[in-house]
């Protein structure tokens, strides 16, 4: 068979980056804050799951943060859509804002959210332009490891529907600090990915249906707030 006189060059992949890059492990032996907080991480199908988890909770609960894989010009337009189904606030995250009970903080689509402490005033926001995390900016890995390492056993992890494995070893990072976590079941969802890796890392405590999940987040809720 004649060549075609094409030299055909090898695609070059970037590589797939840890959380590393963005912020050290370094899990507190006792949580900054006593502030309990809500992190939630999803991909493909996540705006649905978090439009149903979303719309059934009441006002009363604590700060939730959201890392959802979505481009940059579409993820205020969904906090938008959100805030309107759903009792609490929601909107596109800013830098430095200080966390609040009854609000969502959705990660904006060119920076990765995160968790620091503030003198005096508990959690805020922190956004990062950083290199992207398992390919993914925001990063639900990059979102989990700050709660793993200033709200240890005061943070809830939840793992949603998505591609890959974006989220679980973050979500392993949270268990260890003693955070509560929660995966989505298979039956429920739309790609059996990262709950599923991060299951099997037993990074999870429960595994549980889309429509039982925010049943139990208020239930964790109480608890945790109970407790402090």
């Amino acid at each position: 068979m004649p060549s075609s006189g094409k030299t055909h060059l090898p695609i070059e992949v970037a590589p797939s980056l840890s959380a590393d890059v963005i912020l050290p492990l370094r899990p507190s032996r006792q949580p900054l804050s006593r502030q309990t907080v809500i992190v939630i991480g999803s991909s493909t199908g996540g705006t649905e799951a978090l439009r149903h988890v979303l719309s059934a909770l009441p006002l009363h609960m604590p700060p939730i943060l959201i890392a959802q894989h979505m481009p940059e010009m579409f993820t205020r337009s969904f906090a938008t859509r959100l805030d309107s189904l759903s009792k609490l606030a929601v909107h596109e995250a800013e830098n430095g804002e200080k966390l609040q009970d009854g609000t969502v903080y959705i990660a904006p689509g060119h920076s990765h959210l995160m968790i620091r402490p503030a003198q005096g005033v508990g959690f805020v926001t922190e956004l990062s332009r950083g290199d992207a995390v398992n390919r993914h900016r925001p990063s639900v890995d990059v979102l989990f490891r700050s709660a793993a390492n200033v709200a240890g056993r005061n943070a809830i992890g939840v793992l949603l529907t998505g591609m890959g494995r974006d989220g679980a070893n973050g979500l392993l990072e949270m268990r260890q600090a003693g955070a509560y976590n929660i995966a989505q079941d298979e039956a429920s969802c739309v790609v059996f990915g990262m709950p599923k890796e991060a299951i099997a890392l037993g990074a999870a405590h429960e595994i549980l249906p889309l429509q039982s999940i925010a049943n139990r987040l208020v239930a964790l809720a109480s608890q945790r707030q109970a407790s402090v």
